[in-house]
C-alpha cells in the first residue's frame, strides 16, 4: 500500500537522474584518492534507519500558543499514513514511536496491520506521565514516579506496565522514560527522597519488562520543573541504568543539555561503560528548542556520529543504539521537517563513516591538535548529498523528497479530508 504514486516519484526523479549519476561518479572519483569506496559507503547509508514520533507529524505549539496546520492527523491511524510518507520518500523511516496515551486504540490488531499495509514497524513505545488524561484517578501536577503520594506512583508504575503490554503486541522491543517531575522552588522537595521514590518505581516497572526488551531513562535539565528536575543529567541517568539493570540504558536528546554542554563526549562515555541506549534528534539554540536535526548545529551532530562511528567500527561491546526523532514543528509542516531531519541525520552518518580514523589516531598520538581538527573537519566538509540521494532512489525514494512531496500534493489532500482544528493555548500536540 503506496501512499505516494511510485510512478509519482519515478518521474521526479528522472528529472534528476542524469545530474546524480554525474555527481555521484564526481564524488566517487574524489572519495578513491582518500581510500575510501563511495558504493560501501552508500551501502551502509541505505541501511541506516531512524524511527519517527507518531506526535511528529502534528504541529507542535509554545507555551502560550498552538497554531494548527492544515490537514492534522486526527488519530493514530492519520499519522501512520503521514509517516509512511515519511518513509515512502526518504526510505529512511521505517518504523514509528508511539505514545500512551494519545496514540492508545481499542483494537491494536486493526492498528499492527495498518502499519504493516503501510511498510511500518513499531519502534519504542513511550509512556506519559508528565500530563493528566481525561479520567485519570490522581493528578500528576506534583510529580509521578517521584510522587509524595504512594497512591499516585502505583497510577504511573501501572500506566508504563500498560506501555509494556501494548508494545509487545506491537511488536515493540523498548520502552521510553521521561519524567517531568521536579520542583519549581528551593525546599519544595526532599532531593534524596525524590530520587529514591523514582528508583523504587522504575524498579517495579522494569520487573515487567520481557527478556528481549529494553528500558530507556531519558534526563532532562529543566521544563517543565524550573528549579530541579528528578532525572536532571548524564551522570544521574547513568545511576539509574546501573541500578536497574542489563536491560536499562540511557537516551540522550540533544535538547536536554545546559548551553554548550559537551555532547559528544557524553555519547563517548556511555558507550565505553555500556550504557547508551540510543537518541531523540532535534537541534537547539537556547534550550529544549526542539527544532529540526542539523538546523542550527549541523557540526555538532557530525561530532555524535563521528563517536558512533568509531564504537560501531570498533565493534563497541553491546554497542546496539536506538535512533529517533523528536522534534515540535511550529512554522513548517511536519512531513517536510521530518523528511529534511530524517536526512540530517543520514548526513551525518555518511560524513561519520569518511573520518581517516587511522591518521586521526596517529594525530591524536602525536599531539597534533591542528591535523586531528582539520581530519574531522575533512569529512565534514564533505559534500555527500550524492550519496544520500543515490542510496533513496535505488531504495524506491525521491531523489529530492521535499519536492516531490509538494508535486504529490498530498497536504492539500488529507487537508481537504481531515477537519480543520481551531487553534487554542500553550502546549504540544
Amino acid at each position: 500500500m503506496s501512499i505516494i504514486s511510485k510512478d509519482l516519484i519515478a518521474a521526479e526523479n528522472a528529472k534528476q537522474a542524469s545530474a546524480l549519476a554525474s555527481d555521484y561518479a564526481h564524488l566517487g572519483e574524489q572519495l578513491a584518492r582518500r581510500g575510501v569506496d563511495i558504493d560501501t559507503v552508500k551501502r551502509k547509508v541505505a541501511d541506516y534507519a531512524v524511527a519517527v514520533p507518531s506526535w511528529g507529524v502534528g504541529t507542535g505549539g509554545t507555551r502560550f500558543a498552538r497554531f494548527p496546520g492544515r490537514g492534522e492527523p486526527r488519530n493514530i491511524f492519520d499519522k501512520l499514513e503521514d509517516c509512511a510518507v515519511i518513509h515512502e520518500l526518504t526510505r529512511a523511516t521505517p518504523t514509528v514511536s508511539l505514545h500512551i496515551p494519545w496514540d492508545k486504540v481499542s483494537d491494536l490488531s486493526a492498528l499492527k496491520e495498518k502499519g504493516a499495509a503501510l511498510g511500518l514497524g513499531f519502534d519504542a513505545m513511550n509512556s506519559n506521565t508528565f500530563s493528566d488524561a481525561p479520567q485519570q484517578e490522581h493528578s500528576y501536577k506534583y510529580g509521578s514516579l517521584s510522587h509524595a503520594d504512594a497512591a499516585t506512583r502505583r497510577q504511573s508504575i501501572e500506566h508504563n506496565i500498560e506501555c509494556i503490554e501494548i508494545g509487545r503486541k506491537l511488536g515493540s522491543k523498548a520502552l521510553t522514560v521521561w519524567i517531568g517531575d521536579g520542583t519549581n522552588f528551593p525546599g519544595q522537595a526532599d532531593f534524596t527522597r525524590s530520587f529514591e521514590r523514582y528508583l523504587e518505581a522504575m524498579k517495579a516497572i522494569y520487573k515487567h519488562l520481557p527478556d528481549d526488551w529494553r528500558i530507556f531513562s531519558e534526563h532532562k535539565m529543566y521544563e517543565p520543573a524550573f528549579y530541579s528536575t528528578v532525572v536532571q543529567d548524564w551522570g544521574t541517568n547513568y545511576l539509574i541504568a546501573k541500578e536497574l539493570g542489563d536491560k536499562a540504558f540511557c537516551l540522550v536528546d540533544l535538547g536536554h543539555h545546559a548551553p554548550n554542554v559537551n555532547i559528544e563526549m557524553i555519547v563517548a562515555r556511555l558507550i565505553q561503560f555500556g550504557k547508551l541506549g540510543g537518541f531523540h534528534f532535534n537541534d537547539s539554540k537556547y534550550g529544549d528548542d526542539d527544532l529540526d536535526t542539523g538546523s542550527i548545529d549541523p557540526y555538532r551532530l557530525f561530532l555524535v556520529f563521528n563517536e558512533l562511528v568509531n564504537a560501531e567500527e570498533r565493534k563497541a561491546e553491546g554497542f546496539a543504539p536506538a535512533h529517533m526523532l523528536d522534534q515540535s514543528h511550529n512554522v513548517t509542516d511536519p512531513i517536510e521537517s521530518l523528511m529534511r531531519s530524517a536526512t540530517e541525520v543520514c548526513r551525518a552518518y555518511a560524513q561519520g563513516l569518511l573520518v581517516d580514523r587511522a591518521a586521526l589516531s596517529g594525530y591524536q598520538e602525536e599531539n597534533d591538535a591542528l591535523m586531528a581538527s582539520e581530519t574531522l573537519k575533512a569529512a565534514f566538509r564533505t559534500d555527500v548529498e550524492p550519496i544520500l540521494a543515490m542510496a533513496r532512489t535505488e531504495s524506491g525514494g525521491a531523489i529530492d523528497p521535499v519536492s516531490c512531496y509538494r508535486a504529490a500534493g498530498y497536504r492539500a489532500k488529507v487537508a481537504a479530508e481531515r477537519p480543520a482544528v481551531a487553534g487554542g493555548g500553550g502546549g504540544i500536540v
